[in-house]
């Protein structure tokens, strides 16, 4: 895969004001925390981590593969079990990850855990991360929303106890802004009213129960670091893209998860998916969503500059961290562009409850301005991730890949994939 850096952004609109202050804190060697590091990008994030010089702990409850029982799909790509992947890496790099495993709604667990690795940093990724499986039925959006919220309120809680100088990154969501008709800010706007001026948290229309637990934890981050001194950086994060990254392609043992089905599945990853196996590339409604994207690679290059620029004590800090911004139209039109086979795009009645043609508009300064510089969406992109999937091929289950959840409804069945209707 190429690395595409011939440009920081190819969003022209959004280019980075002169004299901006960049914050350079060179820190050596950090001991560093990776929650829900067995997932799709915690476990990319904590090899690269470890590659660069830093002693870093993985934490999970395997819940995630959990989901993939429950819905009767797997990830595309093979993954092996945690602690075989941790063995592979001490063999392939020399560097040791220690496992804790364990759930962050148990509050007796999180504080041993600060206890036992002293982490000075620490990435949270574990959280139930799609908005389709939030919104399953009742009992699913209330799993979503303890999980998410009473999981990080732990975390929260252990820090302020145990050690409040600890850097907290925690992904979060573009989501959580929805499609305002106004440009979208890095966290906070300053707003005019009656005369009088104030800088406040951006106004959220998340699109979900899913995106709803995220609005939750950004504000009960803002009030912890407000009274407790807590630092944090918020990293609400566009749709990531891509499978490979410069560690996981070290060991076939060591690849993260590939999903493709329509509760996990990320639209670029799932349309690469739909164009090898044949099937029509679903396109929700008109396919004039906009939606900020971004390259695995980058999330990577993004959470090690937050860590690397921690924020100050009783700092709340927000970037949005996406790259480019296309419409799902867009992003299946590229890939029936790069496909070499023949490929289709169907739309579809959309799933959601959203506007499928806006205005969107936002700003992602402030990683660039600490560095960040991009791997763009490319063809060559495209074309390798095409190739990951031909590669697996005989994985794919057609059945898993159309949506069966829908928004209008308060109940939804989900069954194992031989099951899933088509239609």
């Amino acid at each position: 895969m190429g690395p595409g850096r011939i440009a920081p952004v190819r969003d022209t609109a959004f280019k980075r004001p002169g004299g901006a202050q960049e914050r350079k804190r060179e820190v050596a060697r950090l001991r560093i925390l990776v929650l829900g590091g067995d997932g799709y990008l915690g476990w990319p994030t904590a090899l690269h981590l470890s590659r660069r010089g830093h002693d870093v702990g993985v934490v999970d409850n395997f819940v995630r593969r959990q989901y993939d029982h429950e819905m009767g799909v797997d990830s595309l790509v093979p993954i092996t079990q945690l602690h075989h992947r941790v063995r592979v890496w001490e063999e392939v790099s020399g560097n040791r990850l220690d496992t804790f495993i364990g759930d962050l709604t148990d509050p007796v667990f999180v504080d041993n855990t600060l206890e036992r690795f002293e982490p000075e940093a620490i990435v949270h990724f574990a959280e139930q991360r799609s908005a389709p499986y939030s919104m399953i039925d009742r009992q699913h959006a209330v799993y979503t929303q303890v999980n998410n919220v009473v999981g990080t309120l732990n975390l929260v809680y252990a820090i302020a106890e145990r050690d409040p100088s600890i850097h907290l990154v925690k992904l979060g969501t573009m989501g959580e802004y929805g499609t305002p008709n106004i440009d979208i800010e890095e966290g906070f706007i300053e707003i005019t009213h009656k005369g009088r001026t104030e800088v406040l948290p951006y106004p959220k229309q998340p699109g979900s129960f899913y995106h709803l637990s995220k609005v939750h934890d950004s504000h009960n981050l803002q009030f912890a670091c407000r009274i407790w001194g807590l630092r944090c950086t918020d990293l609400n994060q566009g749709i990531v893209y891509g499978q490979e990254t410069g560690e996981t392609d070290l060991h076939p043992d060591l690849a993260t998860r590939f999903d493709y089905d329509g509760v996990f599945g990320t639209v670029l990853n799932r349309f690469c998916a739909q164009a090898v196996v044949g099937h029509p590339l679903s396109v929700y409604g008109k396919g004039g969503q906009t939606r900020g994207m971004l390259d695995i690679r980058d999330t990577l290059a993004c959470v090690e500059l937050a860590l690397m620029n921690p924020a100050d004590k009783g700092e709340f800090r927000v970037f949005n961290q996406f790259t480019e911004s296309f419409t799902v139209q867009q992003m299946a039109e590229m890939v029936v562009e790069n496909y070499p086979g023949a490929a289709r795009i169907d739309h579809v009645d959309d799933p959601r409850v959203e506007k499928e043609e806006h205005y969107y508009r936002a700003a992602h300064t402030k990683l660039l301005d600490l560095g960040l510089v991009p791997h763009l969406l490319e063809p060559a992109t495209i074309r390798s991730l095409l190739a990951v999937v031909d590669r697996h091929r005989d994985r794919v289950d057609p059945a898993a890949i159309r949506p069966t959840v829908q928004w209008r409804n308060t109940a939804n069945t989900l069954r194992p994939s031989s099951d899933i209707s088509a239609s």
